[in-house]
């Protein structure tokens, strides 16, 4: 049995950050009913190429293992309908721009009234509250703003966008924390509750270990395109046959990694045997690690370093994280049912399972006269 079957889920969201915050709730058994409008649906279905059964394959991927129905909110009767199925849900997620769900009469003090047991989650782009909670907001828009860019790529580069969605799925996965902690809650008291998060707040989450050091030093953080601004040795270099990594990230660690590359002596040498020292001679001992590392190939240093009991990795490609056998062996890609297609699971297990996939994402309004019937 899943933790959440039983509880049922109604997300009035689209894009990215609601549906993912809604999918994990399905993967964990959630009955998740999605609401979307009749001409056209989540803007992800439109998210392409490339396209798999008319959808993007964006939405294919934050969509699993939901119901659509298509309710045209504009019209008061079928948001009267959609009312009647809120009040007997467990959970809303709604992520629309703001103030469209209290001009509907679907905002959440509203709808706890109608249903007191009721966990109500908003996902946002720059917050609840302050000057800036109206305004919409992406991705891009919002690693911007939060500052992640400047923290991204070479030190005296451009700004860099994070390659992922960052703040998307980050920002799901708090909502999805929230709603489940308010479940919890729920449990005891019999009263539901509001959770609010958003792009913003998951952006100043990921400062966090930044701005520890700025608080307590008032320097600003260092950029570093592939390790740690603080920790040497502990980034990428390149070999003759594409980029490793390598996490020296003590000084036991390091000692070890100046014997691996002929350089024992680095180890007693007062400039870099700890790391404070390093730090200043940065330049230094990089540049010598770099002239080292070149003259191997990648699969030579990752047997030597891996022997000598140094933390190291190959920076694949995706093709190249797909052939891993770890890959297979951990099952995080998993069968669509109904399709010819394996996509990625929820990154947890329960009792050594991770939770299947239950359906393939919908198509626009196919449960429509399931959920709510006839009109």
């Amino acid at each position: 049995m899943l933790p959440l079957e039983g509880i049922r889920v109604i997300e009035i969201a689209q894009n990215l950050a609601g549906p993912y915050c809604a999918e994990i709730l399905a993967h964990l058994g959630a009955d998740v009913i999605k609401v979307e409008r009749p001409e056209g649906g989540d803007d992800t279905r439109g998210w392409g190429p490339p396209f798999l059964e008319g959808a993007g394959s964006s939405f294919h991927a934050v969509n699993l293992g939901k119901r659509s129905i298509a309710v045209d909110l504009k019209n008061p009767d079928s948001v009267a309908r959609l009312l009647k199925l809120i009040d007997e849900a467990d959970v809303v997620v709604q992520n629309l721009r703001p103030g469209s769900m209290d001009a509907l009469g679907l905002d959440g003090a509203a709808l706890m009234r109608r249903n007191p047991k009721l966990v109500y989650c908003s996902l946002w782009a720059l917050g609840s509250v302050g000057p800036l909670k109206d305004r919409p907001g992406f991705e891009p828009m919002v690693q911007a703003f939060a500052g992640l860019m400047m923290m991204s790529g070479e030190e005296n580069g451009p700004p860099i966008r994070m390659g992922t969605q960052v703040l998307d799925h980050g920002t799901g996965m708090w909502a999805a924390i929230g709603v489940l902690a308010a479940l919890v809650r729920r449990s005891v008291t019999g009263r539901g509750g509001m959770v609010d998060t958003s792009l913003f707040e998951t952006a100043l989450g990921w400062w966090t270990i930044f701005y520890a050091g700025y608080a307590v030093s008032g320097e600003l953080p260092r950029r570093h395109p592939t390790g740690s601004g603080k920790l040497i040795v502990f980034q990428g270099f390149e070999t003759r046959t594409g980029p490793i990594v390598i996490a020296a990230g003590n000084d036991r660690l390091f000692a070890k990694l100046a014997v691996a590359l002929g350089r024992a002596d680095w180890a007693k040498d007062p400039r870099f045997a700890r790391n404070a020292g390093r730090y200043e001679h940065r330049e230094e001992i990089l540049a010598e690690v770099a002239r080292i590392v070149a003259t191997r190939t990648k699969g030579e240093w990752i047997d030597i370093l891996e022997a000598a009991g140094v933390p190291c990795a190959p920076v694949n490609s995706l093709p190249e994280v797909l052939a891993q056998p770890q890959t297979e062996a951990v099952g995080m890609l998993m069968q669509v049912p109904g399709l010819d297609l394996r996509l990625i699971g929820l990154p947890i297990m329960l009792d050594g399972k991770r939770p299947p996939i239950s359906r393939r994402a919908p198509k626009l309004g196919e449960h429509t006269r399931e959920v709510l019937g006839d009109p």
